[in-house]
């Protein structure tokens, strides 16, 4: 029976090859987006939960009520770790990190060598017994101990000593935020870290260096991570409940503890008001619904074109119950049919998504690969029994219920229901495929918007670096000398990354008219004279700093936002005090964007600074670019002997804040285009099937006169329809998805109504396209072929 069943398999995708071909490239096409997109997804919700502790590692963050709202961090004091190990019995362990960023961009070498760029973190003595970044020499009870200790990676081993046999060896290390150089003894190799960790280093060093600054050893001071370790059993709700208040107890009672699971700091990072909102999560679901989506459209294909060729297989079925099969065995031999042709396009969707795999790698940033484990071939068969079973259902239950009397005589009329159910599957193939163009739009749009939206301040042709050797004490010197360098227009320093999170305070704040009662968060940063100049800000009141006015060591600059928030009127010489210092109002800067335009602007201050600077930026003559960094690289060398140069321009950060919305709007180009395809390729089958059934129609009317433009008229009509309801469907569905995808920018563009009429446009266009095609063919045959036909 086998043995037949797939004879007549073959046989039937032999007699119809034209349904077999547009049905097979369908459910590959979709087959391979599902595949590339279950990849990526896999990776994306696996990331971070390697750990061999993985439930029972939480994060602990805290919630810190301010005048806005409720502000939610992962920055903690460099004492809580210690603290709730000792009273809370439920915490086995904890570990306090610093941000992997606060030692990015060091300098290793050993000792002889010109050294190279490595990026690390400190980290306290438990880091490896917590987390699974396994040992590959040093013992874990020791490595992490010790003021002179370091733990590299084997990849950093390897380039600076080409070797991992280097426990008890030298090295040194040297970084912006600790200054001078560092020697240290390599107390651990460790294996490097792997693809699928959200946390990058090459090196760690022991908490203790960085705790030699009791700054970080102070409850009212933040920058460190804290992780816990929780006893197996522990409720981490009720544990979240118990620690809430532990911050109160040491005089900050506007800060509440919670924690969550540490690997969901990838894909659950944003909060609003203290509420875990989204992330990246929303991504691993957009991306989900449109594998699923795609899949679907591909299905419903199978389904059109299976039920319209219907009239081509009645006196198969006819003969078949006459000769006493049943209904149950007529199923099975079309869902055969089904999965045999879903296997077939499986087959070629692994060809294809491995031709794909590397342009995809590209596009999202990863390193994926198709690997046929176990699990894989089990989510592999699920999918071509899903997809098959899904796509032949239908098509099975109908052509099995066939009278046989009737199917034998070919008396078998089209049903209302029959129809209905045809058209409303086109309807859902294109109203997907519609809400998918929209989206296209829309993202598109807003990428534009936030990519050439000035943001405050002028990004083109600033190149920065970070400070380190002789420019860490020597910075003014060297700003003074590199104006000097041609091209260079203005040079200045800050104390930190220009773009992001600048670091932020609600100390103890005084000015005109403040209510003591009101916990306000100000971002700061320390800049010296012409960093305004330098990055093309706008004043909207007084002067920013410079070197022509003396001592602007007891000026600061704030922002319009921070003036909102102090509801200061003519701030200019008002007095701004913090942590009992009195700082007058030098200038107010006109708003501007140092975060990405997800977030909205918030209270920021700079105060002076000639020294203890960790960046360098300089702006650079337009068109010169070449000639400049040329310059300020051999004036560098002679400057600071034995560190070679190594610089990024402003605008790539600013792009990189971005990354996540390019990619998905490149995808969604992507995947949108091939849904259409799909849709499209139904669309062209039962076109051609319609055009079959009605030649004789068609001979017909063409010797009664009627001209080829009206045979087309007639024949594309029945396909209008569906559509255009296909659109008037999809349009509200699109308007509401892509508001809502906009509400995560505080700015953002306003949807046109001229998005959603292109859309339902080009959707309509491309469906007349494809039915014309076809139309065309049937219009132009001669009208006794027509007649002539069966």
């Amino acid at each position: 029976m086998f043995q037949h069943h797939l004879l007549l398999i073959y046989r039937n995708f032999k007699r119809y090859k034209s349904s077999f071909l547009i049905n097979l490239l369908g459910l590959t096409a979709g087959l391979c987006c599902a595949l590339l997109i279950y990849l990526w997804v896999m990776d994306e919700v696996h990331m971070d939960k390697f750990h061999a502790h993985n439930d029972q590692l939480y994060q602990v963050m805290e919630n810190e009520k301010i005048a806005s709202g409720i502000n939610t961090r992962d920055a903690t004091s460099g004492l809580l770790g210690e603290s709730l190990v000792k009273d809370m019995p439920e915490v086995e362990g904890a570990v306090t990190t610093s941000p992997a960023f606060w030692l990015a961009e060091s300098k290793v070498n050993t000792g002889n060598s010109p050294g190279i760029k490595a990026g690390g973190k400190f980290a306290g003595k438990d880091f490896f017994k917590l987390f699974s970044y396994p040992l590959v020499a040093g013992k874990v009870d020791e490595v992490m101990t010790g003021k002179d200790n370091i733990a590299i990676s084997e990849g950093l081993a390897k380039k600076l000593f080409q070797t991992t046999d280097v426990i008890g060896k030298e090295m040194v290390w040297s970084n912006s935020e600790m200054k001078g150089d560092n020697h240290v003894l390599i107390s651990g190799v460790f294996k490097d870290v792997p693809a699928n960790s959200s946390d990058r280093f090459d090196f760690l060093v022991p908490l203790t260096v960085l705790f030699r600054d009791s700054t970080y050893l102070k409850w009212s001071n933040l920058g460190p991570n804290t992780f816990l370790l929780l006893k197996k059993g522990t409720d981490p709700i009720q544990f979240s409940a118990k620690i809430e208040d532990f911050m109160a107890k040491k005089g900050h009672p506007y800060r509440r503890l919670f924690i969550r699971p540490a690997a969901d700091a990838y894909l659950y990072g944003k909060y609003e008001n203290g509420v875990v909102t989204g992330g990246r999560i929303d991504y691993v679901k957009l991306f989900s619904l449109i594998a699923v989506f795609i899949l679907v459209i591909a299905c419903i294909n199978f389904m059109n074109l299976s039920t319209a060729k219907a009239s081509r297989r009645m006196k198969e079925v006819g003969i078949k119950k006459v000769m006493g099969a049943s209904r149950k065995s007529l199923i099975l031999q079309y869902m055969s049919e089904s999965i045999m042709l879903t296997l077939l396009s499986l087959f070629l969707a692994l060809l294809c998504v491995e031709l794909f795999l590397p342009q995809f790698n590209a596009i999202t940033g990863k390193n994926l690969t198709l690997h046929f484990d176990l699990k894989m071939i089990g989510v592999l068969l699920a999918i071509a029994l899903f997809t098959g079973l899904f796509s032949g259902s239908y098509p099975a239950l109908y052509l099995s219920g066939f009278n046989p009397a009737a199917a034998l005589k070919g008396k078998l009329g089209t049903t209302v229901a029959e129809l209905w159910t045809r058209k409303g599957l086109v309807v859902f193939q294109f109203t997907l495929s519609v809400i998918l163009i929209v989206s296209v739009f829309v993202i598109y749009k807003q990428i534009e918007f936030v990519q050439t939206q000035s943001p405050g301040y002028k990004k083109d042709n600033v190149m920065y670096f970070e400070t380190e050797g002789r420019l860490q004490d020597n910075i003014s010197t060297f700003l003074t000398e590199v104006r000097k360098v041609p091209g260079v227009i203005k040079a200045a320093g800050m104390d930190r990354n220009f773009l992001g999170d600048l670091s932020a305070t609600t100390g103890d704040f005084r000015w005109e008219g403040r209510d003591p009662k009101e916990v306000i968060k100000f971002q700061k940063g320390r800049i010296s004279a012409d960093m305004v100049e330098v990055l093309g800000m706008e004043m909207a009141e007084g002067r920013s700093f410079s070197n022509k006015y003396g001592a602007d060591s007891s000026k600061v600059l704030v922002n319009e936002a921070a003036i909102k928030v102090m509801r200061l009127k003519d701030p200019v010489g008002k007095i701004f005090g913090i942590w009992g210092e009195d700082f007058q109002i030098a200038g107010v800067i006109k708003d501007f964007n140092y975060e990405s335009m997800h977030q909205e602007v918030r209270p920021m201050f700079f105060k002076y600074a000639d020294k203890n600077l960790t960046r360098v930026m300089i702006k650079m003559k337009a068109g010169s670019e070449k000639e400049t960094i040329a310059g300020i690289q051999e004036f560098y060398k002679k400057f600071n002997p034995g560190f070679v140069l190594t610089y990024r321009f402003l605008d790539q950060d600013f792009q990189e804040q971005y990354v996540a919305e390019t990619r998905v709007a490149i995808l969604s180009r992507y995947f949108s285009a091939l849904a259409v395809i799909i849709s499209c390729l139904g669309l062209f089958g039962l076109a051609t099937f319609t055009a079959e059934r009605r030649l004789k129609e068609i001979g017909i009317r063409k010797v009664l006169g009627a001209s080829e433009a009206s045979i087309i008229m007639i024949l594309s009509k029945d396909f209008t329809k569906p559509v255009i309801a296909a659109i008037l469907i999809a349009l509200p569905i699109s308007y509401i998805m892509t508001k809502y995808w906009l509400n995560t920018f505080a700015y953002r563009i306003e949807l046109q109504l001229w998005y959603f009429v292109a859309a339902g446009l080009l959707a309509l266009l491309i469906s007349w396209l494809t039915v014309a095609i076809q139309a065309v063919k049937a219009a132009t045959v001669n009208p006794i072929q027509c007649l002539k036909a069966d």
